[in-house]
């Protein structure tokens, strides 16, 4: 584990607001005077960004489900170095829009990745260094794409039975692992959901105190 730092993931389906979640949290940290840095997986550096440009490109179908998961854990394993991992060094509290629990949601079982495949790889992309927590925010798939006014990226795009695989993916991780992962319910008003959010983080912040 790097440092005394705090890294905490936001993740979920499409629209299920946890890019809002993630940019509340991080600014009422910082109206507490707290260090705190909010990345978005994948992006954020210069790599990270580019690697995003080509994931999420709809005109790049040939994209194998392999070369998909590799290149997201490319663009992780370039924000931890260049991001993450200094900022926990030096005690900073880290809110990731994604992570690791992404792959295991979007692009397990294509291709026949396992879920023990992809922990593997991402072990090396990120050099053990796991999440303290993970919030995930739940929404039934109707409501989650609806919720996608822009036009669909490259994985957007993909059928109404992918995403409810994704969604069952994600619940399925938290039922694995209920000590690391918090699932909350995405129908309801940002406010709402955000005072949940706060009342999930504030016990590991005074436990890390």
């Amino acid at each position: 584990m790097s440092g005394g730092g705090i890294f905490i993931v936001m993740d979920g389906t499409e629209g299920c607001g946890k890019s809002t979640q993630s940019r509340l949290l991080a600014a009422r940290l910082a109206e507490l005077g707290r260090d705190v840095v909010h990345v978005r997986d994948p992006g954020t550096t210069r790599i990270g960004e580019q690697i995003r440009t080509l994931l999420l490109d709809p005109a790049n179908t040939e994209m194998a489900m392999r070369t998909e998961m590799l290149l997201y854990m490319s663009a992780r394993a370039q924000m931890m170095a260049e991001i993450i991992t200094p900022a926990l060094d030096r005690k900073a509290i880290v809110i990731c829009d994604r992570f690791v629990s992404s792959t295991l949601a979007y692009q397990l079982g294509g291709d026949g990745l396992t879920a023990q495949q992809i922990r593997n790889v991402a072990d090396i992309a990120i050099d053990r260094r796991w999440p303290d927590l993970t919030i995930l925010f739940d929404l039934p798939v109707e409501q989650s794409l609806a919720r996608v006014k822009r036009a669909k990226d490259r994985i957007e795009q993909r059928p109404m039975a992918y995403h409810e695989q994704v969604r069952r993916n994600y619940l399925q991780q938290a039922q694995d692992n209920p000590g690391g992962y918090r699932v909350l319910r995405a129908d309801r008003t940002p406010d709402e959901v955000a005072a949940e959010v706060w009342g999930v983080v504030t016990p590991l912040l005074e436990e890390r105190r």
